[in-house]
């Protein structure tokens, strides 16, 4: 059973989060923090409001904090939100084995939340890294996830190139930064000393503050020069303020994985092998349930990944919308709330009632 730990105060909803009928902001619960049971030990989660079960999913390198703006937004429109801390982050449990973070792992873990928050069914939503893990989980499990909402990395099924081979490829002559963070401890070493400021070049360098990338090619900070480190491409001088992020955003973000590491987001990169091996039934399989796509116009997936999205047609049968914000870049429900919260409760509310059941 899940277990209640504390709860947080609640902000105003962001935008996009009405009472229904009107035009003035619903009454929004208290967010609350639970600990459930998964198969890789456990989940830490927050929850808010009552109602058709959204499950939010994060990236690297971030936590269940990336959707707090989406929380209230969702739960003030009727909707039980939830975002969790993936297994290796905050208060989920962190296995010792680089293989428990295989995506088939991640998966179950999602499967565990929901059958454990008592509901037999979810939408899914996932950002970076929790895009794939969403995109799969709905892929392998569709009894389960009857919708799924991707932001930045836009789905692409398993393909026939081993994805380290592929990535070798990518870097050229310089080191593409999933090939840098293959090896167990070396990206760690880059990190650890000083998370704060490593996390403030890698949020900044990322963002739609930054501008469009000088690389036609997008890779730009994701290439790592002959013997360097990823945080030589990070921006110029002193770590600039960001409008989206605040200092006190970035001191819980530090504070997280100063208390946990880095080892454990890193090793979703160091299973891609192992993904492509446990996923060879799904070699091409389109994602056929209702689906929802939001990208950044500076965004560096939407450029390498633009093949991906152009295959949408074939690949996501069941999208509704794909959408690239204006001067957007990685973050996207952080960088453009208000957006990203109105294009995802448009979509909700336009989802067949199958999709968007409760058994609460």
């Amino acid at each position: 059973m899940p277990q209640s730990d504390r709860t947080t105060p609640t902000p105003p909803p962001s935008p996009g989060g009405r009472a229904p009928g009107t035009d003035r902001p619903a009454a929004v619960p208290p967010a609350v923090h639970r600990t459930v049971e998964a198969p890789g030990g456990r989940i830490h989660l927050v929850e808010q409001g009552t109602g058709p079960l959204v499950l939010m999913v994060h990236g690297f390198p971030e936590s269940w904090y990336s959707w707090r703006h989406q929380l209230p937004a969702l739960a003030a429109a009727g909707y039980r939100a939830v975002a969790l801390d993936v297994r290796g982050y905050g208060r989920s449990s962190k296995p010792r084995e680089v293989a428990a973070y295989r995506m088939l792992a991640h998966v179950a873990d999602n499967v565990a939340v929901v059958h454990a928050l008592g509901e037999e069914t979810a939408v899914i939503a996932g950002h970076d890294w929790g895009s794939p893990i969403a995109a799969n989980s709905a892929l392998l499990r569709p009894d389960v996830f009857t919708a799924v909402a991707l932001l930045s990395v836009p789905y692409a099924p398993r393909g026939g190139i081993r994805p380290t081979e592929a990535f070798a490829q990518l870097g050229g002559d310089e080191e593409f930064y999933i090939t840098y963070f293959q090896k167990p401890g070396r990206a760690e070493a880059e990190i650890e000393p000083d998370v704060r400021s490593w996390l403030a070049g890698f949020y900044a360098g990322l963002s739609g503050d930054a501008g469009p990338s000088s690389d036609p090619a997008g890779a730009g900070l994701f290439s790592v020069p002959p013997g360097g480190k990823l945080s030589d491409r990070f921006p110029a001088g002193p770590p600039r303020s960001l409008s989206w992020l605040t200092e006190a955003d970035l001191d819980f973000y530090a504070g997280e994985f100063e208390r946990t590491g880095l080892t454990g987001g890193l090793n979703r990169y160091r299973n891609v092998d192992r993904d492509w091996e446990d996923l060879a039934a799904w070699d091409g399989a389109p994602l056929t349930q209702p689906a929802l796509f939001i990208g950044g116009e500076h965004d560096a997936p939407a450029q390498w990944m633009a093949d991906a999205i152009k295959a949408f047609p074939r690949t996501l049968p069941g999208l509704s919308a794909s959408h690239l914000l204006d001067g957007c870049g990685h973050w996207v429900q952080q960088e453009r709330p208000e957006e990203v919260n109105g294009l995802l409760l448009d979509w909700l509310r336009s989802l067949p009632a199958a999709s968007v059941r409760t058994t609460s």
